[in-house]
């Protein structure tokens, strides 16, 4: 895929048609929530504080040059970050040069693995998710940022591992929790809540951080064990490899491809759904390349792998923006902070924990589940099951199991179409089925529809129900074939059909096909079928296939 000038900046080529006010408030918002969970997720990663600053901007350039998705906000991710973290401690010690230059070099993999599927346009995987799979997903995500900050917002030690594995250890050490740190936490998380709920638009995220910075400052909150981020180093990029060799690009592959998969299934789901929200068509293939790009760079400045962000871009879309102009000035902000960064040496942990709590329950959906379930309990128990996987599992084994469930029941529905008896509607050339009041069939003919393509798995359904409908009307003489409904029908369909043919034929039942599209048509004569049923019984319409059969009789 060749990005040449004239092709980057997709979504800033529409500025004249919003307004400029509104993007500039939609990221002064963004900005007050990148700010805090960039640092959060910077904790999370086991990384120096300010190298998620370095990953949001970076990947916040990349993805509004290359990107689709007007509103989609891309930067550290607390979804991903412990999954490296606790994969690459596992290899060099946490904080050492050695752990800094693999997770940088965990990047760059990544970007490779990402925009490797983009530019082989793989992206139509994003047309998988559908709406009950990304509102599943969302609230599962939701859980997982929840169970990664609960401890913080206590003022307890963390757990590792699964999310369930972290809730058990939260329990255990609840006791020792620290009443000034929950205080905090929870003040700050009312305020971001209730100054929402007021206005989408204002900065209460940031409001609340900075008014639980100033009260840590001034009545030295630390002495009470409120935990603070402490000394916050503005480093400037750095290339991290000078500690690595060539046999690290193998130890990290693995944990590479994990990543890989959750940031190729977070951006399909995220930005299918920021892209419902905002009423924008996307192109996936570009937003993997976008987001592999993002974490080329990542890499490079000597960051961490980067992913889009459910929250931030729920957040972004909520506030009104929709360009990438606002993650660009946002990204380009956040780096600004750098001289200042020790204003931020006494921001609680706690406050940032409230922060992220705000964040993800933004991302259940109950309004969305609710209609999910009054429509289809299926659907609804895939939302559900995707939810659990995500949160209690993996996120790409939630994405898997949720898209084999729904591809599942896909196949099923195809297997088992349902079919009909069709009638005239009184004193008209119309045909429906013979439940609908006014629809009679004509004697002696029977009009069959069957509802889904014709393949090797429902080949002898086809056959079963036209049998069973042949028995309810033991006088056809007559049957007319209507394959409005028949998209397709394979090598194994037509040998059937060619059977069934011949078992009509020994009844001495004539037949005719009707609104059969071009394609099937085509199908029909190549595979002989057509020959086989009489190359003039080939009908645009059910009305004219009936009144030529009737007219005609048998043979």
């Amino acid at each position: 895929m060749t990005l040449r000038w004239p092709r980057l900046f997709p979504s800033l080529r529409v500025l004249g048609e919003v307004r400029l006010s509104t993007e500039l408030v939609a990221t002064a918002t963004l900005f007050a929530i990148a700010v805090p969970e960039q640092l959060a997720t910077s904790r999370l990663a086991q990384m120096p504080a300010f190298t998620s600053m370095w990953a949001f901007c970076v990947a916040s350039i990349a993805f509004a040059a290359i990107g689709s998705n007007p509103v989609l906000s891309v930067g550290a991710d607390s979804t991903t970050a412990p999954l490296f973290a606790a994969a690459i401690t596992s290899i060099a010690a946490a904080g050492s040069p050695e752990y800094l230059g693999l997770v940088a070099l965990c990047a760059v993999e990544v970007g490779v693995l990402v925009a490797a599927v983009g530019l082989a346009r793989l992206g139509w995987i994003a047309d998988f998710f559908s709406i009950p799979i990304v509102t599943g997903f969302m609230a599962g995500v939701g859980v997982i940022i929840i169970a990664h900050q609960i401890p913080d917002l206590f003022g307890v030690t963390a757990g590792t591992g699964t999310t369930w594995e972290r809730i058990t250890h939260f329990f255990s050490v609840l006791p020792t929790y620290n009443p000034w740190d929950l205080g905090i936490g929870l003040g700050v998380f009312a305020v971001a809540t209730s100054l929402t709920v007021l206005n989408e638009k204002l900065p209460g995220a940031l409001i609340g951080l900075s008014g639980a910075t100033v009260l840590v400052w001034a009545f030295d909150l630390t002495s009470k064990g409120v935990a603070v981020l402490g000394n916050v180093v503005f480093g400037a990029p750095a290339l991290r490899y000078d500690h690595l060799q060539l046999h690290d690009l193998v130890r990290v592959a693995p944990i590479s491809a994990v990543i890989a998969v959750v940031v190729l299934s977070q951006t399909a789901a995220t930005t299918r759904s920021t892209a419902d929200a905002v009423g924008s068509s996307i192109n996936a293939d570009r937003d993997f390349v976008a987001l592999g790009a993002g974490n080329l760079l990542a890499g490079l400045v000597g960051a961490f792998p980067v992913n889009a962000s459910p929250p931030r871009s729920d957040v972004v879309a909520k506030a009104g923006g929709r360009t990438q102009l606002v993650g660009l000035v946002a990204g380009l902000g956040v780096v600004l902070l750098g001289p200042f960064a020790q204003v931020l040496h006494d921001v609680p942990t706690a406050a940032l924990a409230g922060v992220l709590l705000f964040v993800a329950l933004r991302l259940f959906h109950v309004h969305e589940m609710r209609r999910i379930f009054g429509f289809s309990k299926f659907e609804f128990s895939l939302a559900t099951i995707t939810a659990l996987v995500v949160a209690f599992v993996g996120v790409e084994q939630g994405i898997g199991v949720a898209l084999a469930l729904a591809i599942l029941d896909r196949v099923r529905t195809s297997a088992r179409p349902h079919a009909y008896v069709l009638g005239r509607m009184e004193d008209t050339t119309s045909w429906e089925p013979v439940s609908v009041g006014a629809a009679a069939p004509v004697p002696g003919c029977l009009v069959f529809l069957f509802s889904g393509p014709v393949f090797y798995a429902n080949a002898d359904v086809f056959r079963g129900e036209l049998t069973r409908r042949l028995a309810g009307y033991p006088d056809t003489r007559h049957v007319v074939f209507d394959f409005v409904a028949v998209s397709d029908i394979d090598f194994t369909g037509t040998r059937m059909f060619r059977r069934l043919l011949d078992e009509l034929d020994r009844r001495g039942i004539d037949t005719a096909i009707a609104r059969a599209h071009t394609e099937l048509t085509e199908v029909l004569f190549a595979s002989g079928i057509m020959d086989r049923v009489g190359r003039d019984r080939l009908f645009a319409s059910v009305d004219a296939a009936v009144n030529f059969v009737s007219e005609r009789g048998v043979g």
